[in-house]
């Protein structure tokens, strides 16, 4: 037995031991703790994707050598290690670059308890990544809940402690909706763990019995992880959530918090209910609608709305219906598209959020109508955003491009969902040029009446790093996709 099929629990334990380190250190030591549990996720983690892909099979590691139902279980093979040391990657980087942003908003006293509540959160994304067990599973999710609020209201204000309040009811509601579906499947079956699960459903499935009863519990599951990660039309605490969040905590929640939910569910979908299963249950066809609804309300409310902030935020619900849609289409090119969207989406959104607050900051505003030419003030933010825009907009040589020409793919290989499928993808993508559009052109339109001097690399050396980074990632995997796609095919199959 290999010795880094261990580095997975170790990245989980040394994750919970740094929250419990920090409760006991200054704001400073508390984010160096944090980002270096970041590096430290990333190497075991890639080091375990190395291992997987070299014996392109994948591991079940049996926790404290007790069998069910005593025992607990990781399992991972490509994507598992893959997508963890990616959410700790833009983790640091959100860590990293809204380090100004974090030392305003946040209270000295209380600077160490958000570094805790992002401990905690990395765990949790850890965990929703490699956990073999349902109930394992459920309580990572309460526990990203709980870390996900802190990182919210922790920012003193007004609209952040409404926003933490409205976000918990949704998500209090969607892990009801998880925990009814977990019981409804254990009563049923009588197993927890992902193997004697997916056998005994198929089992059930197949004999004819509990086939409503079955359906019920995977639809309350898909539902409760729909809620949590603002599915239409459960999408409406976003903007606020999003929006009045201190910038890191803004691109860990929309780029990091709702994927550690939609990948635990497409981990299910496989490991769990069985892809064919679930795909002729209907489920599949009710996500592709709210996922396709979504995409065009999340886009409109987007182009309606003056806070620049606000704005990204309801983008984002727009962006989850195209993982949706994806899902909803099909296991193969569908589930394809779905993942690389996922990996697109934890990449952009973190960079627009640091980017826009850069930005407000250099114009003194957050509303389009006062961030004219804050682009020509802080050239590097400028840029970042644009880079961004474009992304999600869907421009060559970006990784928005790549994850949307593989929903078109992906159309093509069903043509009952052909026609509403791209007619749905070219009236998002026109909605997000036109939002984007208008933004960029605020941001880039000169100010005669702004004398503030111009942000150099030098001032905010902590964002340039962070920015530069996402940058080259969005860049490189929008060029060399290929070698990614064939990753996550690869990885789809050992799911």
């Amino acid at each position: 037995m290999e010795f880094v099929i261990n580095f997975p629990l170790f990245c989980i334990v040394i994750s919970l031991m740094a929250a419990v380190i920090s409760s006991v250190l200054k704001a400073k030591a508390a984010r160096v703790v944090s980002i270096l549990l970041c590096i430290a996720v990333i190497c075991m983690e890639s080091s375990v994707y190395g291992y997987e892909l070299w014996k392109n099979t994948a591991t079940t590691y049996l926790m404290g050598h007790y069998p069910h139902p005593w025992g607990n279980e990781l399992r991972f093979g490509t994507l598992e290690p893959l997508f963890a040391s990616f959410f700790a990657t833009v983790m640091g980087l959100c860590l990293i670059g809204g380090k100004e942003e974090l030392e305003q908003d946040l209270e000295i006293k209380k600077a160490n308890l958000y570094y805790i509540m992002m401990d905690l959160v990395l765990a949790s994304l850890i965990v929703l990544t490699h956990a073999n067990d349902i109930f394992t599973g459920y309580v990572f999710i309460e526990i990203s809940t709980i870390g996900a609020c802190g990182i919210l209201m922790i920012r003193n204000i007004g609209r952040t402690t409404l926003a933490s309040v409205r976000y918990m009811i949704f998500s209090l509601i969607g892990s009801g909706l998880f925990l009814m579906g977990v019981i409804l499947l254990y009563a049923i079956t009588g197993h927890l763990l992902f193997p004697n699960l997916k056998e005994t459903i198929e089992t059930i499935w197949k004999s004819g019995t509990y086939r409503i009863s079955l359906t019920t519990a995977m639809g309350l599951i898909t539902l409760g992880l729909g809620i949590k990660s603002g599915l239409c039309p459960f999408h409406f605490w976003m903007p606020d959530t999003y929006g009045y969040a201190t910038p890191a905590s803004g691109g860990v929640l929309s780029g990091l918090v709702s994927k550690g939910y939609i990948f635990f569910l497409i981990k299910l979908i496989y490991g769990v209910f069985g892809s064919d299963i679930f795909y002729r249950s209907g489920i599949a066809n009710v996500l592709y609608v709210l996922g396709a609804v979504g995409m065009v309300v999340g886009s409109v409310s987007a182009m309606q709305e003056k806070d620049l902030f606000r704005m990204i935020a309801f983008s984002s619900a727009a962006q989850i219906g195209y993982i949706y849609m994806g899902i909803g289409i099909s296991p193969e090119l569908g589930m394809l598209a779905a993942l690389m969207h996922v990996l697109t989406h934890a990449v952009t959104k973190p960079m627009l959020f640091l980017a826009t607050a850069r930005l407000s900051s250099a114009a003194g505003g957050r509303k389009l109508s006062e961030l004219k030419g804050a682009a020509h003030v802080n050239r590097i933010a400028g840029i970042a955003f644009m880079l961004g825009a474009l992304s999600m907009i869907g421009i060559p040589l970006t990784m928005g491009f790549v994850s949307k020409y593989r929903f078109g793919l992906a159309a093509f290989e069903r043509n009952s969902l052909m026609v509403p499928t791209l007619i749905v993808l070219a009236i998002s993508t026109i909605l997000n040029t036109f939002y984007f559009a208008r933004a960029l052109i605020r941001l880039y339109t000169p100010n005669e009446n702004n004398d503030v001097s111009r942000v150099s690399m030098r001032q905010q050396r902590a964002f340039t790093v962070s920015a530069f980074c996402l940058m080259a990632i969005n860049i490189l995997i929008g060029v060399i996709a290929e070698p990614l796609v064939r990753i996550l095919e690869n990885g789809i199959n050992l799911l």
